[in-house]
């Protein structure tokens, strides 16, 4: 005796798995473990290579954003968002406030 399952119509609401992005979200979580490089796009106004040699430990430098301004967050080059700085006791963090 064999037994059919039969899909349900899908959800209007909920994403077919048959797309892309569906396919692609479902293949990055069976790797939680694929490491990924995040970076930050600050601008830094008049910086020089000579400023960049003598950069030391609790050096400050002077950038292009406000300290409200919200900054480019990147996941291997691909925009994931905008992030704001923010002070976590003596860390300075970031904190994803719009997704791409």
């Amino acid at each position: 005796m064999s037994t059919a399952v039969l899909n349900p119509e899908p959800n209007s609401e909920e994403p077919s798995r048959s797309t892309p992005v569906a396919r692609e979200r479902d293949l990055l979580d069976t790797m939680p473990w694929l490491p990924c490089r995040l970076s930050l796009e600050i601008p830094v106004v008049r910086f020089t290579i000579g400023d960049l040699l003598t950069l030391t430990k609790g050096s400050i430098v002077e950038t292009a954003y406000h300290h409200t301004s919200d900054v480019p967050l990147r996941v291997n080059q691909l925009l994931l968002g905008w992030t704001e700085f923010d002070v976590i006791g003596d860390h300075l963090a970031v904190r994803i406030t719009e997704q791409a």
